[in-house]
């Protein structure tokens, strides 16, 4: 299913730590930013979420949650945040469900056949869950536009 502007965002429940899960629905009344990614640990991945670390408080401005969404097990997840100083939400999509639904799936990540990861993407949801936002990497290297994430955030006050 892909995700399409203007239309409802496909709901979720994820592990945010390995007894702590997380719903979309969890966020209503509030923006919602999906940012998903390869995986943690590594070079740009490590770069565009600082990015957004650095970011946050501009969001919070704007009545905006941050979420991280990756593949990676929340034991990484939670390893990765406290190496890098950063208090958004993390969410593990382990089983891949969350990145078919949003259509951001990336097959054969490094050259390993077999593996699903995230691709580098970004979805912006309104308080009343209607996706207002959607980006996706033509290249795992190209990081989001995050001024043109604020604006799309912004335009929602």
């Amino acid at each position: 299913m892909a995700v399409t502007v203007g239309q409802p965002a496909p709901e979720f429940t994820l592990h945010e730590t390995p007894d702590r899960q997380r719903s979309l629905h969890d966020y209503r009344g509030r923006n919602v930013v999906l940012v998903f990614f390869p995986g943690a640990f590594t070079g740009v991945c490590t770069t565009e979420m600082c990015a957004l670390r650095d970011r946050i408080d501009q969001f919070g401005a704007l009545n905006a949650e941050v979420i991280g969404i990756t593949v990676d097990a929340p034991f990484v997840q939670q390893a990765w945040k406290a190496a890098n100083n950063v208090a958004y939400t993390f969410l593990s999509d382990y089983n891949r469900e969350v990145v078919n639904a949003y259509d951001v799936a990336f097959p054969g990540l490094a050259g390993m056949q077999g593996y699903v990861a995230a691709n580098r993407a970004v979805t912006v949801i309104d308080g009343g869950g209607v996706v207002r936002y959607h980006w996706v990497a033509g290249s795992l290297g190209v990081e989001p536009d995050y001024e043109e994430i604020r604006a799309a955030v912004a335009a929602l006050a």
